[in-house]
């Protein structure tokens, strides 16, 4: 018996990083989850080594700031798997500079994915939260960031919008407490993805919706991480999904509107 067993969920941005962790650690144990990624081929390769692994799974792929994609991502898991009991909104990206040359192109991106997008999909998933009462709690866990609740010089953008997760998972918490469904946040510290492992130079970029967007730390930065935090390293994607599954399980059912900072005490 796995602790998640019965159990189906949605989990934004999970063909990649920390959100495939989570994706993949739901599905192991009993769940039955929704892939979504930007991208086809990482949504599917997340969905078939769920699926070899003896697991259920399908995937949901778009961008999570498309106007109808909240609705069609709750359906997804309500027409392949029969429910709805666990949503994680994790999908995300940096995209950095000071205040004084960020554009509102940069700055509205930043919000529309970061805050925008978690709160269309609790609101698509509301209508089926409040017909299909549970014995059991559900659960919604938002990932927020260090940035937003310490915030970070360069990301004006991503500190405010990963602040609005909070303030998002707070109000969730007092508002769904009444369908017996327990909203909190994780924010996260340095975990090593593909948008912060170091990188020799200044020519390390992704294509996200149609953006040029720069990832990476210098080797320096990440020098500094091993001289000055208590574990001498970045916490790894699988260590960041251990936090989110820990906020999903029915032990935590009296833990509700609460933000778990995962940063290996490095602040």
């Amino acid at each position: 018996m796995g602790t998640m067993d019965g159990k189906v969920a949605l989990v934004s941005g999970s063909g990649r990083g920390i959100g495939r962790e989570v994706a993949l650690k739901l599905a192991a144990e009993g769940g039955a989850v929704v892939i979504n990624d930007l991208d086809k081929e990482p949504a599917e390769e997340t969905v078939a080594d769920i699926v070899a692994a003896g697991g259920e799974a399908v995937a949901c792929v778009g961008s999570v700031v498309e106007e109808d994609f909240a609705e069609r991502f709750v359906a997804t898991a309500i027409g392949a798997f029969g429910g709805l009991d666990i949503i994680v909104n994790n999908a995300g990206y940096t995209w950095d500079t000071v205040i004084q040359k960020m554009t509102d192109d940069q700055w509205d991106a930043i919000l529309d994915v970061h805050l925008k997008a978690p709160f269309r999909i609790l609101r698509a998933a509301q209508p089926y939260i409040k017909a299909n009462p549970t014995e059991y709690h559900r659960k919604v866990v938002n990932v927020s960031s260090v940035s937003g609740v310490f915030g970070n010089a360069g990301q004006a953008n991503y500190a405010s919008a990963k602040a609005g997760v909070v303030g998002l998972t707070k109000t969730m918490a007092k508002e769904w407490g009444r369908y017996k469904v327990n909203v909190n946040a994780v924010a996260f510290g340095f975990i090593l993805t593909r948008m912060t492992e170091a990188t020799a130079g200044e020519d390390a970029f992704v294509e996200i919706e149609g953006r040029r967007i720069k990832v990476g730390v210098s080797q320096a930065a990440m020098d500094a991480v091993q001289r000055t935090y208590p574990f001498g390293r970045p916490g790894t994607p699988a260590e960041a999904a251990g936090a989110v599954y820990s906020l999903c399980l029915q032990e935590t059912n009296y833990v509700s509107g609460q933000v778990l900072v995962v940063d290996g005490a490095a602040r």
